[in-house]
């Protein structure tokens, strides 16, 4: 890939990292002030294991973009790049048609953004 696709790719895959912290392991300290808005603050707590399952799911998003990085085969990185950063576009406009808007320029431009310059490379 070329290199303003790597850093693209790069960047949604340690975005994604954060949010499996930010939903994991910092739920309701960290987590309460970026999702501010999005719960109630009193239901943090009781969906802590929810949103532990919903950073799994991130971790998994950020450890397929990194895998495109080892790949040695630059069709097949390309082809699994372009499979992850699709997802995270797919869930990206999901939370913000059924959440908030927000979540389209967290999530989902970045992707589209980077998605661009992997198939433009």
């Amino acid at each position: 890939m070329g290199i303003v696709a790597n850093i693209l790719v790069g960047l949604v895959a340690l975005e994604h990292l954060y949010i499996l912290y930010l939903e994991m392991f910092a739920w309701e300290t960290k987590g309460k002030k970026a999702f501010k808005g999005s719960l109630r603050p009193e239901l943090f707590a009781p969906t802590k294991v929810l949103a532990a399952n919903q950073g799994l799911y991130n971790g998994f998003l950020a450890a397929g973009l990194i895998w495109s990085f080892f790949i040695t085969d630059a069709a097949w990185s390309t082809h699994v790049a372009v499979f992850f950063l699709t997802c995270v576009i797919v869930a990206g406009l999901y939370g913000a048609v059924t959440a908030t808007r927000k979540i389209f320029f967290i999530q989902a431009l970045p992707a589209l953004l980077a998605l661009g310059a992997v198939l433009l490379k």
